[in-house]
């Protein structure tokens, strides 16, 4: 059975934007999956150790048939292709994919959470979930609406196209 799925995409190293793009492609490229959206990328505050870049983030909805645990290997795989390190927890990363929504379904593994852990406070999640599907209700049945009440977006930078002309990598 094909599920809606969201990812969330995140980057504060060696070129967040390029990082991101080539993860949007590998997603694109998935086995069984559809890339059927992706939100703009936003500018945020690092959460945790303040001492390393601003992120840049964002949310692809996926149409797919791959199991979650699955789906989990291959977005892992994918931040692997993109040196991904895992030193420290909120650390700086070249990429972050992390599944924020599988269906309605609700899983709790040692390995895979869903809903994602801390999505209904994280401004840079609930924002390009909103912009991409507004009518979103969560597996708890709270709207995306109810949830943006409650979660502040200060600190968040909505990036239009003409924000990257000129930049450097």
């Amino acid at each position: 059975m094909t599920e809606v799925v969201y990812i969330g995409l995140g980057s504060n190293l060696a070129d967040p934007l390029d990082q991101l793009q080539r993860a949007s492609l590998a997603l694109s490229n998935l086995p069984d999956t559809t890339l059927s959206a992706l939100s703009s990328w936003y500018q945020t505050p690092p959460m945790g150790p303040q001492d390393q870049p601003d992120y840049l983030n964002g949310v692809a909805q996926l149409n797919t048939t791959l199991p979650p645990t699955q789906l989990l290997q291959a977005l892992q795989a994918i931040e692997q292709d993109h040196q991904r390190v895992r030193e420290h927890h909120w650390g700086p990363r070249t990429l972050d994919l992390d599944i924020l929504l599988y269906g309605d379904q609700v899983i709790d593994l040692p390995e895979l959470k869903i809903p994602h852990p801390g999505i209904y406070q994280r401004n840079f999640v609930l924002l390009p979930l909103a912009e991409i599907n507004a009518q979103l209700r969560f597996p708890d049945g709270n709207t995306l609406a109810m949830r943006l009440e409650n979660c502040p977006s200060e600190g968040i930078v909505r990036l239009s196209p003409g924000d990257f002309c000129g930049t450097t990598g």
